[in-house]
Parts: structure tokens; C-alpha cells; sequence
């Protein structure tokens, strides 16, 4: 039962794919209860499951006006264009969900992405509430920092 459960070709599996490994080969009276009480006990087990967590997504509060809030996202990998981008910048208003697709470099940093942003959307929409961005919390910072700066303003 033990090799079933944490041998060397397995990996220390939970309680219900032990028992299948086990029903392939075996039976026995209070089989179940057997198992139950080796993985239970098993601390490797333990500290190598992971937690989930079951539930609903908390959807993202939708905005009351146009670009109130904003979603950002890159499209890379592209063919280069004349001028040598390969990159687009997405950005669409979660209100509509007009979108503005600019061409960028892939290398281009924070700054640069704040300097594209600052002209290409808040000269015709202003200034979003709120950006929503699958990147790094390393980038949006520096972005936000970048930006902040190049509208005057201190954080």
C-alpha cells in the first residue's frame, strides 16, 4: 500500500488515486479505511498538495462612462511593419469596448509603452479611473510612474 501510494513510481497521489492503483491488483476487507489512514498520515502528502479553492470569479465593476476603465493588453510575435514594429498595443474601453490598436516595438519598456499611451489614447479619451493589464506588477508600476510623470504630476 505504502509503494502504491509513495513509492518510486508513484508520486504521492491522494486518497482516491491510491485506491484505484490498488483496486487494479488487490482487495481486501476495509481497503478504503486502510488507505484513508497511510495518506492521512503521509507528511510528504501533506506538504506537497496544493489548496483550491472552489468558487465563483469576482467580476470587474463595469464602468459608468466611456474610457472610465480601460483594459491594456500586447499582441507580439507579428510581422514586422516597414518602420519595424512587430508588436500591437491593445487598449479597449470596457464601457464600449471601442479599442485602439497601436503598433510598438517588443523591447519597448514602461516609459516608453506610458509615452505611446499618453499620446495615442489620453489626448482623445483623457485620463482612465482605472487600467486593467495582464503584465507584471513590476511593469504597471514603472508604466504608472512613466505616465504620472510625463502628465506633471507627482504620486
Amino acid at each position: 500500500m505504502r509503494e502504491a501510494h509513495g513509492g518510486s513510481l508513484a508520486g504521492h497521489f491522494r486518497m482516491n488515486k491510491t485506491l484505484d492503483i490498488l483496486k487494479e491488483h488487490f482487495h481486501w476487507p476495509k481497503m478504503g479505511e486502510d488507505v484513508h489512514r497511510v495518506v492521512s498520515s503521509c507528511s510528504i502528502y501533506h506538504k506537497a498538495k496544493s489548496q483550491f479553492h472552489q468558487g465563483l470569479y469576482t467580476p470587474l465593476p463595469v464602468p459608468l462612462r466611456p474610457w472610465e476603465g480601460v483594459s491594456m493588453d500586447f499582441v507580439v510575435a507579428l510581422p514586422r511593419t516597414q518602420r519595424g514594429k512587430e508588436s500591437v498595443m491593445v487598449v479597449v474601453d470596457r464601457f464600449t469596448k471601442m479599442a485602439h490598436f497601436v503598433a510598438c516595438h517588443k523591447a519597448d519598456d514602461a516609459s516608453h509603452i506610458a509615452d505611446i499611451y499618453l499620446r495615442e489614447i489620453i489626448r482623445q479619451h483623457g485620463v482612465p479611473k482605472t487600467i486593467v493589464s495582464d503584465r507584471d506588477t513590476k511593469f504597471l508600476s514603472h508604466f504608472w510612474e512613466s505616465w504620472w510623470h510625463l502628465l506633471g504630476t507627482k504620486l
